[in-house]
């Protein structure tokens, strides 16, 4: 049972900006959170989300742009737990309802709410296998990975960390291997997830993440969950 998250006294509209930012998993201008949303993250809303280490703001240019931070992340995936604030009204419980019956379906389907949100790179190729790579690169890795993983886990579905499974496979190509954690997602056996309590990590485990959507994802299991 996840405990209920601990949410800092938020106002309805910087709940907003959160579940905006985290359903476009992208960095998006006033601009774009005007057009979408029918708002903008500015003065105090923006200045409390910054403070409390949810979202960054770049202000180098105008308009100003917003990108959820690992916290954020970690925050607006739990709302769920959360009661919703009083002066929020009926729009807000019910996307406190929408954000609950979307948590089941994402932990029923085994799919992380960042690769279930992540926005579709045009620039990258439709296949996960290495530029001028052979065919079977990709299942050669898959296979790789499955391998050490078995190594590692002390039973099928047990979590291991992404940096232990690297180190199994020193000399694998990072971006060859990445893609073939990011495909080995469309297997109903596997997950790969991100660490909620960030400040347990160390910058080994954060070398090793694997970034899918807007988060980074630091433990792999394979098998039953």
């Amino acid at each position: 049972m996840t405990s209920p998250v601990d949410v800092p006294h938020l106002t309805p509209n910087q709940i907003n900006a959160l579940v905006v930012l985290m359903v476009e998993a992208r960095r998006l201008t006033n601009v774009e959170l005007r057009e979408l949303a029918g708002f903008t993250l500015t003065g105090p809303d923006n200045r409390r989300l910054i403070e409390l280490g949810l979202v960054e703001t770049d202000r180098t240019h105008r308009p100003f742009a917003h990108e959820l931070t690992d916290e954020g992340w970690r925050m607006v995936r739990q709302l769920h737990t959360a009661a919703p604030p009083k002066q929020g009204g009926s729009t807000t419980r019910s996307l406190f309802v929408v954000l609950a019956n979307l948590h089941r379906s994402l932990d029923r389907l085994r799919v992380s709410h960042g690769d279930f949100f992540k926005q579709t790179d045009a620039t990258t190729p439709p296949s996960s296998e290495p530029r001028n790579a052979a065919p079977a690169t990709a299942a050669d890795l898959e296979a790789l990975v499955r391998a050490a993983y078995r190594d590692l886990a002390t039973a099928p579905g047990a979590w291991v960390g992404l940096a232990d499974v690297r180190e199994r496979l020193p000399d694998t190509d990072r971006a060859a291997l990445d893609a073939a954690l990011r495909a080995m997602l469309g297997r109903e056996d596997v997950r790969i997830i991100p660490v909620a309590n960030t400040k347990s990590l160390t910058p080994r485990d954060r070398a090793a993440a694997v970034r899918i959507g807007n988060e980074d994802n630091h433990a792999l299991a394979i098998g039953p969950a």
